[in-house]
């Protein structure tokens, strides 16, 4: 999971930077509404993330990125409004220690409880694991190192907004009712991978086996049921919502009627895993499993895909 670095104090909404663009459905498909039976099926998520209980949730239709951002799709942004990202703001960020590319004078820290991380001194979305590295070849990867306010603000630009959780999972689920993780039940039929996530002995062998060490392109592997590309591991997504562990009260039917989350909090959802997961430690590529980090957190598996209403 990404560390929180830098918590804010007030858990008011981050500002956003430009006015709203008209909505852009570019790149987008569309999530059916209806009723959605959201959380951990099997009831072997973490008990303080509350996955569970499985609960129906409505939601009217909406539209979801095919994939998460690039960095090609970012680097325009940064082009045409001039936005600097948290990370370049601050001078660091988080980096995974196998992939840390600089001069050992560039780690600014090491934290003791999750050694596997570098702060990293020039770490951003163009140097994604330090200055020793760029995107040049990585046009078609996700953009990561990018805060909540960095995703809402290309939101703004790109005529579209962050998902909701319950949108996230909804979409994540493809149609299939009731199942572990986005294609189904096992985590590599047949041995085949389906997912960015770590291979090796976590967190200081990879084997190699999986093809990746950080970021995969973002149409790596195959979309699930809605098109929807790698709504599990690659890297973490920032949803709209403060996190809480408990869930709203449902309506008399039962049902909770299109969730967003409490008004207040102190660190944002993100959802679906990443290329650091691993049943070790973190199986949170499960489709139910949702985790948080403060919303102006960055790290080196942390992106975001967009919504629009239907």
């Amino acid at each position: 999971m990404p560390l929180t670095l830098h918590p804010l104090a007030s858990s008011a909404p981050e500002p956003h930077p430009f006015a709203a663009s008209a909505p852009s459905y570019r790149g987008q498909v569309r999530i059916p509404g209806g009723v959605h039976g959201l959380g951990d099926h099997f009831d072997e998520g973490y008990p303080h993330d509350g996955e569970g209980p499985v609960r129906p949730v409505r939601l009217p239709a909406y539209r979801m990125d095919e994939t998460t951002v690039t960095n090609a799709a970012f680097a325009r942004f940064v082009k045409e409004t001039g936005w600097t990202t948290m990370a370049e703001r601050l001078g660091t960020s988080m980096v995974f220690h196998l992939a840390y590319a600089g001069p050992a004078g560039y780690v600014a820290g090491q934290p003791r409880e999750t050694p596997w991380w570098l702060l990293v001194r020039g770490a951003d979305w163009r140097r994604p694991e330090g200055p020793g590295s760029d995107i040049a070849h990585r046009q078609n990867h996700p953009v990561v190192h990018v805060s909540h306010e960095d995703a809402l603000a290309y939101c703004a630009w790109a005529g579209k907004r962050l998902p909701t959780e319950a949108e996230w999972e909804a979409a994540a689920r493809g149609g299939l009712v009731g199942k572990r993780y986005v294609w189904g039940d096992d985590f590599r039929p047949r041995g085949r991978w389906m997912a960015n996530t770590f291979d090796g002995e976590f967190p200081d062998r990879s084997s190699g086996e999986s093809g990746w060490l950080t970021t995969a392109p973002v149409k790596t592997y195959s979309p699930n049921g809605y098109g929807l590309w790698q709504m599990a591991g690659n890297v973490w997504e920032w949803c709209s919502d403060w996190f809480s562990a408990a869930h709203p009260d449902p309506g008399s039917d039962g049902v909770t009627e299109a969730p967003t989350g409490p008004a207040r909090g102190a660190t944002r959802v993100m959802r679906g895993g990443s290329y650091l997961c691993h049943e070790s430690y973190c199986n949170r590529y499960r489709v139910a499993g949702r985790s948080s980090a403060a919303p102006d957190s960055t790290s080196g598996n942390l992106g975001f895909r967009c919504a629009n209403d239907g």
